[in-house]
């Protein structure tokens, strides 16, 4: 009779490899997912920023009710008081 040799098997990390490049693609996705997120917030907090400040330059510097009322009559956008708070 002839001796059993039996030959080592190989063994797959095929699995094991895809496995890992699956999650290291769905961190780099979650990862630039949240940096756009975060960019699209800032733009945003800027844009209302902008909206809602009157230019100094605009402006006089008198304490006179006359020139506050003037002030007020020309630069004062009364629909745009509230869109900050929407």
């Amino acid at each position: 009779m002839e001796p059993n040799i039996e030959t080592p098997k190989k063994k797959s990390n095929g699995a094991l490899v895809g496995s890992i490049i699956i999650i290291l693609i769905l961190i780099i996705g979650g990862i630039y997912l949240a940096s756009t997120k975060v960019k699209e917030a800032k733009d945003q907090a800027n844009i209302n920023e902008a909206q809602t400040t009157l230019p100094a330059d605009n402006l006089s510097a008198s304490d006179n009710l006359a020139d506050i009322q003037t002030d007020l009559n020309n630069n004062a956008d009364i629909n745009a008081l509230d869109q900050g708070l929407q």
